[in-house]
C-alpha cells in the first residue's frame, strides 16, 4: 500500500496520576483484575502515538483493492487534505457503510488502517448483548473487565486506530444496558475527549478513534447514531472492479509469502475468479495454491478456483 511516509506523535490518552489515585479506591483494593489493569497501565504509560498523515495521496492504493468504494475514498481524501495542511492527525467523520454481505466492507476498513500506518481493532456487533461489552462493567460486578475501547487504548500503540463496528444494524440485548447508547458518547469528539470506560474509571481520551461501522440496512439504527454518521450505500463491483479485487488479492498473497507462482495471474482465472465474493477470494485462492503446489504446478489454473470452499453457499455470478 502506498510509499508515503506518515508522521507519528505523541498523544496523552490518560494521566498515570489519575490512575495512581483510582487504584487507591477501595473497590480497587478488592479487585485483584483491577489492580492488574492498573498496573497495566502505569507500566505502559499514558501516551500513545498518533498518525499525521504526509499527503492526501496515502489512500489512492484504496482505488484498486476497493474499486468500489470511490465515494468513500474521495471523502478521506478530503479530510486527509485539511490534515496536511493543518499538520494535524488524521481524523474523518465516523463513517457507516450499507451494503449486502460480501462487498468487502471489512477489507476496505482493513486496508484503510494499514494505508493510514494506525492499528485496526475490530468488533463484531452482532455478539453484543450489553453496552459494557464496549465500555466495561463495574469493578463490583463478577467477571467484570475493561470493554472494548479500553482495551484498544491501553494496550495498543496508537491513538488514532481505525475501530471497526461491523454488523451494527444487529446489535441487541437487554434495553438498559443497549449497547448503541455508548455510541452518543464515542462517536462525538467533545464527550470522546473524556470517555470513561466503566471498569477502568479514568479518564481516557477516545477522541481520536477513527470509526467505521458496517451494516446490512440502516432502517433499524437509531437517529442520534445515524446523525452523527457519513452513511454510504456500496454497490457491487462491476466487472472491471471486480477483476481489480481480484487481482489485488492475489498479488497480496504472494507478497506474504516466498511461493513459485508467478506475479499475476493469467486471464483465464481472473475470469473465473472474479464470479468469487470479494471477502471470499483469499480462502478460495489459498485453497487453489495449495492445489496447484499439490499437482506439482507453480501456476494456477481456473479449475483450481473451487467454489464449494464457501461453506456450502452459492457464489453469484456477475457483479
Amino acid at each position: 500500500m502506498g510509499t508515503s511516509i506518515p508522521i507519528a506523535g505523541l498523544q496523552p490518552i490518560y494521566s498515570v496520576a489519575d490512575v495512581d489515585r483510582a487504584s487507591g479506591d477501595s473497590a480497587a483494593q478488592r479487585n485483584e483484575g483491577l489492580k492488574g489493569w492498573y498496573e497495566r497501565m502505569r507500566k505502559l504509560g499514558g501516551e500513545r502515538y498518533i498518525v499525521k498523515p504526509s499527503t492526501h495521496s496515502t489512500v489512492d492504493d484504496l482505488y484498486d483493492v476497493s474499486p468500489n468504494f470511490g465515494d468513500v475514498i474521495d471523502d478521506l481524501k478530503k479530510f486527509l487534505a485539511l490534515a496536511v495542511s493543518g499538520n494535524e492527525a488524521v481524523h474523518f467523520t465516523p463513517m457507516l457503510l450499507i451494503g449486502e454481505p460480501g462487498l468487502g466492507k471489512t477489507y476496505f476498513a482493513k486496508k484503510l488502517a494499514e494505508a493510514l500506518a494506525t492499528g485496526f481493532e475490530f468488533v463484531s456487533m452482532n455478539s453484543l448483548t450489553a453496552g459494557w461489552v464496549l465500555t466495561g462493567a463495574s469493578a463490583g460486578w463478577h467477571n467484570a473487565r475493561p470493554g472494548k475501547i479500553a482495551q484498544t487504548l491501553i494496550e495498543g500503540n496508537f491513538a488514532n486506530p481505525v475501530i471497526v463496528l461491523d454488523e451494527v444494524d444487529k446489535a441487541g440485548g437487554d434495553h438498559r444496558y443497549d449497547p448503541m447508547s455508548a455510541l452518543y458518547t464515542l462517536l462525538e469528539r467533545d464527550t470522546a475527549s473524556h470517555f470513561k470506560d466503566e471498569f477502568i474509571d479514568v479518564d481516557m481520551d477516545a477522541s481520536h478513534i477513527l470509526w467505521v461501522a458496517t451494516a446490512n440496512d440502516e432502517t433499524s439504527l437509531p437517529e442520534p447514531v445515524l446523525n452523527r454518521m457519513n452513511v454510504y450505500v456500496i454497490e457491487r463491483a462491476d466487472g472491471e472492479g471486480a477483476r481489480r479485487i481480484a487481482m489485488s488479492v492475489y498479488r497480496e498473497i504472494l507478497d506474504q509469502h516466498n511461493w513459485p507462482f508467478p506475479p499475476e495471474p493469467s486471464d483465464d482465472l481472473l475470469d473465473r475468479l472474479m464470479t468469487v465474493p470479494p471477502r471470499d477470494m483469499k480462502k478460495v485462492l489459498l485453497d487453489a495454491f495449495g492445489t496447484a503446489r499439490l499437482a506439482e504446478r507453480d501456476y494456477l489454473v481456473p479449475e483450481d478456483i473451487d467454489a464449494r470452499k464457501l461453506c456450502g453457499r452459492k457464489t453469484r455470478v456477475g457483479f
